[in-house]
């Protein structure tokens, strides 16, 4: 195991390198003239201005010279400096990235809970009410737009019936914790603050909901599917013969046996989530990774693409080291190699 880890540890540097590149490369030769979002458009005709801007951001430069200057920046932990905020990417990723990881979580939390518990009682009830009922819930929030999921679910209960609170992390009229860790949840609490806490959390709950629910329909259809192909095999059998109890031989024995390709898909959607909520960010103008590649897109702020795309193929990276791992401790047949 300890072999295994490091393996994958000493690859990870030449894997985001890779990814680097290609993320610069591809931005590089785009249509896009990143200059109409350094010069504004009465001065795009005067050539000293763009001269100036060009040489400013390194632009006058060939396209392998830009490369190897930021490879080299990257390997000092520089980002680059974004071409909106005029900050270093780095920074601005760090202010972003822990109300993502908030939503992210919440929505892992509720999406594998909901997954997991419907896809046994839709495995064990088969071709019940109860099985037909979580499928038409999985199918739901497998196809449904997050668009469309998220502005009905946000103008039925915040704007028709007012039960839950409107975009935003926190009411506009609490005063915001001391930034210790940037989970306004956890910070709150941190300071003592339970109306701030209870705030946030009543805040959190509508978006991760709308987030979990797409995880909640692809997970409950795997584990369901898993579920029907164990719960005939010879080690169930065994179990209910030896009087063990339907709990112990669903749960203990049926769902463990499962686990293996439900930890994937897990690890998988926790990787996508926390640069692909863009569109649940977007709705519930949470101030996140997701908002921040959209900005950064429309500006074509190229070094806060790149920052982005890096740290989204470094959450795929970990995450699926982390899920290797898990593999043994859910099953400890499993050899990594």
């Amino acid at each position: 195991m300890a072999r295994y880890v490091l393996r994958r540890l000493i690859a990870i540097p030449f894997l985001v390198l890779g990814i680097v590149t290609i993320a610069f490369f591809i931005t590089s030769i785009t249509k896009g003239d990143p200059l109409t979002a350094l010069v504004s458009e009465q001065q795009m005709g005067n050539p000293e201005v763009v001269a100036a801007a060009k040489q400013r951001w390194g632009l006058d430069r060939s396209l392998p010279e830009r490369y190897l200057i930021y490879v080299g920046n990257l390997l000092s932990g520089d980002l680059g400096t974004s071409f909106i905020t005029k900050r270093n990417v780095g920074v601005d990723i760090m202010s972003r990235l822990p109300a993502t990881l908030e939503l992210v979580i919440a929505a892992m939390i509720v999406g594998t809970t909901l997954g997991i518990v419907l896809g046994v009682l839709a495995a064990y009830f088969r071709n019940s009410p109860v099985d037909h009922g979580a499928r038409l819930f999985a199918l739901f929030g497998s196809s449904l737009p997050v668009f469309w999921s998220g502005l009905g679910l946000l103008f039925i209960f915040s704007v028709k019936l007012g039960w839950l609170p409107g975009p935003g992390r926190i009411d506009a009229r609490l005063e915001l914790p001391p930034n210790i860790t940037g989970f306004l949840t956890i910070d709150s609490l941190f300071a003592g603050n339970i109306k701030t806490f209870a705030d946030a959390l009543w805040h959190l709950l509508l978006p991760s909901f709308v987030l979990g629910w797409t995880v909640a329909g692809t997970i409950s259809r795997l584990v369901r599917a898993n579920m029907l192909d164990v719960m005939n095999r010879e080690f169930v059998l065994t179990a209910r013969a030896k009087g063990a109890g339907e709990f112990s031989v669903v749960v203990h024995h049926a769902l463990r046996n499962t686990m293996v390709p439900t930890l994937t898909m897990i690890g998988y959607s926790f990787a996508y989530l926390i640069t692909g909520a863009v569109l649940t960010e977007t709705i519930f103008a949470w101030p996140g990774m997701g908002s921040y590649a959209v900005e950064a897109a429309r500006a074509l702020d190229f070094p806060a693409i790149i920052g982005v795309t890096i740290v989204g193929g470094l959450a795929f990276l970990v995450t699926n080291l982390v899920t290797d791992i898990a593999y043994v401790v859910a099953n400890p047949r499993v050899r990594l190699g």
